[in-house]
């Protein structure tokens, strides 16, 4: 038992070096509230690194530490837009011309690509939308220039500047507009220009040169074990590094204007400053907390890696929070803004149990969804009894409404593509962190239709009872 429980807490937390104890407090007991299976955390203050550690452990039962490789999705853009203003500042790349005058073979089916700039495509402000391009043609892309190739058949959704969407097909793009201009693969330029200056060792855009461990998902508050889903993920300008907690302090003290410096301060300070349609600058979004000081945030979110970076310029501090499990609650958020609180010399707020507390709603609900449908099949005999005499029309709309489940579940991906503005969904995706939901439809759906097939095929037999006998009554003891 003795040494059971001392392997519990060697899992539980382990700090590097550099870490704080109330910090260290906070975060063990999030890893208790939130359920989650792992994960890192850096906090910096001005050219320091206030604590780095890690909490649980990977997929593969190994202790997370500072130095645990974890995908860090969508906070690769700002990493991306980094490569682009270097290649800015040194007067490669026009930060206000079209895209397509400097990246040879980028073309679309729609003329008004011909005029986004590099600007619109860091500022998500360049018209690309989900709903306009082939979305998962790209997923299957083998290179950044075959993945721009594939652009040729897409369009616009709006005039290039007029409309925010977050598409990442604009970071893709802009990686691809790195490797031309350089004339060096994305992920190396990434490395000899951004990384390698900033000291991050084990950081890279391929999973050949840093490979995580799986992450996992969740369903009814086990967690599973899982590869990332298939996609296109190495050198993705958009989604594609990986790093670590201590690699991540080093690249949030810099972004904070400490340490060393990649582009000029006016460059810096435009990555950090809103477009003018929306608060998203070039890879950080800008948020104003009520009762805060202005920060600066990024979250990137995988189907079973979620992680959401800070800084705070007025303050000096970064944060940030990488998981290796993804579900329907997101912890990351909760977790750094607690960070962020202690920075100010207050007392966090209680992480949230949001997850456990959700698929336990979802879990009962299918428990209620398979008990409704046995009872079904057991009432069925008594219904068809019931109903016999009447017409295929009002037994239409008596069935009609125990198919619902089975609609909503055919319309599921399309569902949550509408919910979330039009951008592609597939079944696959809802394999991952959405299952206990799509689990629970499944089973509701499931239940629907045996109790309506069941119903159905006791009608046909009780109509067949009474077509026999003729007695055009209700015949319960011929059934």
């Amino acid at each position: 038992m003795i040494i059971a429980l001392a392997a519990a807490i060697g899992l539980a937390a382990t700090p590097s070096a550099q870490a704080d104890p109330a910090i260290d407090d906070y975060l063990t007991n999030a890893l208790e509230t939130t359920g989650l299976p792992g994960f890192s955390v850096v906090v910096t203050k001005d050219d320091q690194v206030v604590h780095a550690a890690g909490y649980g452990h990977d997929s593969e039962g190994r202790p997370m530490t500072a130095d645990t490789p974890m995908r860090v999705a969508s906070v690769s853009k700002s990493f991306t837009a980094m490569a682009v203003m270097t290649l800015v500042d040194s007067g490669r790349i026009a930060l206000d011309r079209p895209v397509a005058e400097q990246l040879p073979g980028f073309s679309m089916a729609d003329p008004r690509a011909a005029q986004v700039t590099v600007r619109q495509l860091l500022n998500q402000t360049s018209g690309f939308s989900d709903t306009t391009i082939d979305i998962n043609s790209l997923e299957e892309a083998g290179s950044l220039a075959d993945y721009t190739a594939r652009l040729s058949t897409g369009s616009l959704a709006a005039d290039p500047g007029t409309h925010w969407e977050y598409c990442n097909v604009n970071y893709d793009l802009a990686g691809r507009l790195v490797e031309v201009v350089s004339g060096q693969p994305f992920g190396d330029y990434l490395r000899e220009h951004v990384f390698g200056p900033l000291g991050m060792r084990t950081s890279a855009s391929r999973v050949d040169e840093v490979r995580p461990a799986d992450g996992y998902v969740s369903l009814f508050g086990a967690w599973i074990p899982r590869a990332e889903m298939p996609g296109f993920h190495d050198d993705s300008g958009g989604g594609g590094v990986i790093t670590t907690a201590a690699d991540m302090g080093k690249w949030l003290i810099s972004q904070n204007g400490a340490g060393q410096q990649l582009v000029s301060p006016e460059s810096l300070r435009l990555m950090h400053s809103p477009s003018a349609v929306n608060d998203y600058g070039m890879g950080w979004g800008v948020e104003r907390p009520e009762g805060g000081p202005e920060m600066l945030m990024h979250a990137g979110n995988l189907f079973t890696y979620n992680v959401l970076q800070a800084i705070v310029p007025e303050t000096g501090y970064g944060f940030a929070v990488m998981t290796n499990g993804a579900s329907l609650h997101e912890s990351t958020y909760d977790i750094l803004m607690g960070l962020v609180a202690l920075s100010e010399g207050k007392t966090p707020p209680e992480v949230s149990s949001g997850r456990q507390q959700n698929e336990l709603v979802l879990g009962a609900i299918s428990l209620v969804a398979v008990g409704l449908g046995v009872l079904g099949a057991v009432r069925s005999r008594r219904w068809a009894a019931k109903h016999a005499g009447r017409s295929g029309r009002r037994i239409a709309l008596r069935v009609a409404p125990l198919l619902i489940p089975l609609a909503i579940f055919v319309a599921y991906p399309d569902l949550v593509s509408f919910i979330t503005n039009g951008r592609t969904v597939t079944w696959s995706q809802m394999t991952y962190f959405p299952l206990p939901l799509t689990v629970t439809l499944l089973i509701a759906a499931l239940a629907g239709v045996s109790t309506v097939a069941f119903r159905l095929v006791r009608l046909r037999s009780a109509r067949a009872a009474i077509s026999v006998r003729g007695d055009g009554g209700r015949v319960a003891d011929a059934l």
